[in-house]
């Protein structure tokens, strides 16, 4: 565990963890967290036993606030693609009148992104450091949404040139995750807007209204997703039509090659009756001729076909 005293965006360490436990004359104390240190956070910051319950359970949590008397439990998703798959982490985030606790299984990268802006903004309250996370959290889901339409640009640029069986499971894939992805951020939002609407007296009055564009963020965040969700179903349309066509394409082409060869079966079949006499029989280039004639048949119908735009 890392405890820190932030004053003006300047971090400095602390060692004895007993001193978190008084306000500090200037700035707050940051904790960051993992689940082992819960043991020891739990009773001196008086920490819920359901708040710690949910910390530890291996379900994936639901985005959520909790007010308690000294502190508030917030639970919020950081998001992370590694263009093959979308991860969805748990930030639990204990805030107090003079600290802020952040716990988390793995590493965040909105933990490490926020320390050069509590420097930058010159942060001295805890109320302040929980904005600038969030705001960097919900940035982050624009950033991933980007990253997921470029790909789904790809996507529809490879389908025009060549629809393979290996799109159809990357389309199903990505739909599947985008739809998991909105499902997440509808109680992502319900948090933010109660930090937005809601009267908290552990949150300034006049930063709250701030919250309220992190929120109107998360709505674009959704309705950006919503829009991902319908382009994979034209996507998947496409690869349809695409592979249609291509079937398509295929039986025109033995199509027309069965009609070429049909009159050449014809006279092959012809010639190979049983009769006494048929043309060209007896003569000795009657086969060399038979066979010229049948070339040029066939040619001249597969020169027919071509400009036709047949095959």
């Amino acid at each position: 565990m890392k405890i820190r005293l932030v004053n003006e965006g300047v971090f400095t360490p602390v060692d004895d963890i007993q001193k978190t436990l008084t306000p500090p004359e200037n700035g707050f104390y940051w904790l960051d967290a993992d689940m082992e240190d819960l043991v020891e956070l739990q009773p001196l910051f008086s920490i819920h036993d359901l708040a710690v319950e949910d910390c530890m359970s291996e379900e994936e949590q639901r985005p959520k606030i909790e007010i308690y008397e000294n502190h508030y439990f917030i639970v919020l998703n950081s998001i992370r693609f590694d263009d093959e798959e979308i991860f969805l982490r748990a930030l639990n985030i204990f805030l107090g009148k003079h600290y802020i606790i952040t716990v988390t299984k793995q590493k965040i990268n909105e933990l490490r992104m926020v320390k050069p802006i509590l420097w930058e903004q010159q942060v001295s309250s805890a109320d302040r450091m929980l904005y600038h996370l969030i705001d960097i959290l919900v940035d982050n889901y624009f950033s991933v949404a980007d990253r997921i339409e470029a790909k789904i640009d790809n996507l529809e640029e490879e389908l025009i040139v060549s629809a393979k069986k290996a799109h159809l499971n990357e389309i199903i894939s990505l739909r599947s995750e985008i739809l998991w992805l909105k499902k997440g951020l509808a109680p992502q939002k319900e948090v933010l807007l109660v930090l937005y609407r809601k009267d908290l007296r552990l949150i300034e009055d006049d930063l709250q209204k701030y919250f309220r564009d992190i929120y109107e963020n998360a709505v674009k965040v959704s309705e950006t997703f919503e829009t991902f969700r319908d382009l994979m179903g034209n996507l998947r349309e496409s690869y349809q039509l695409s592979i249609a066509n291509r079937a398509n394409d295929i039986m025109r082409v033995f199509t027309a090659i069965t009609t070429i060869f049909m009159p050449l079966t014809l006279i092959t079949g012809i010639y190979g009756m049983n009769f006494d006499y048929i043309p060209f029989m007896d003569w000795a280039y009657g086969s060399l001729y038979i066979i010229g004639f049948m070339l040029i048949l066939g040619a001249l119908m597969f020169y027919l076909f071509r400009k036709k735009d047949w095959i």
